[in-house]
């Protein structure tokens, strides 16, 4: 079965914590040397996402990748059919044999310990079930405020929330989950909106007013 989803505009988490995508400031100085960043705040990656994407372990950083693994958009398909569409429940029972059976696939990092560390979080995933589940958990840091960047070299990169998320999933079992990585899960999933105030892309997500 997947996360229950609560009726609230997001983008998806479980991409973030299976592979993080890059920050906003990253990607507008890839995009300044295109299309002015256009790419950035009016492109396809600033676009919110379904709801009904958000299962999985917020998959472990593909956002809840809860990260472990990183990868190009190339890798994603990749990642997907290795980690069984990020579902939890079937990571979650990934044994020795199936480690090894991921350090040979040429498709993803093989990396033993974040692959490891991916099994690792899918289980911790089951088990905050108990807790009403990591969307709900994740979304429980919601700061009062979202940052106001003017330009690109304002966007944050940790925050006390994203510390706070860090050592409370740290807590509770899972790994690869530094306040980076939670920072830019934040971003990915609306918790934190940091467009450029005056974009067209600012308050896209719902959650918070351009």
């Amino acid at each position: 079965a997947r996360l229950a989803l609560p009726e609230r505009p997001r983008r998806s988490p479980s991409a973030a914590l299976w592979h993080p995508r890059p920050t906003p400031a990253a990607k507008a100085a890839r995009a300044d040397a295109t299309d002015g960043g256009r790419g950035v705040e009016g492109g396809r990656t600033g676009r919110p996402r379904s709801r009904h994407q958000l299962h999985g372990a917020l998959r472990p950083r593909r956002r809840t990748r809860l990260p472990a693994l990183r990868g190009g958009g190339g890798r994603r398909p990749a990642f997907r059919a290795a980690f069984a569409g990020f579902d939890p429940d079937v990571v979650a029972t990934y044994t020795d044999d199936d480690v090894e059976r991921l350090l040979g696939d040429a498709g993803i990092i093989r990396h033993r310990g974040k692959i490891r560390a991916t099994i690792t979080n899918a289980r911790a995933t089951i088990t905050l079930r108990e807790e009403g589940g990591l969307v709900d958990f994740v979304w429980g840091f919601q700061p009062a405020d979202t940052p106001r960047p003017a330009d690109h070299s304002e966007v944050p990169t940790v925050s006390d929330e994203s510390k706070a998320l860090s050592k409370a999933l740290r807590k509770r079992g899972f790994a690869f989950v530094g306040p980076t990585t939670m920072y830019a899960l934040m971003e990915a999933v609306g918790i934190i909106d940091t467009h450029l105030v005056g974009s067209h892309r600012r308050g896209s997500s719902g959650v918070w007013p351009a």
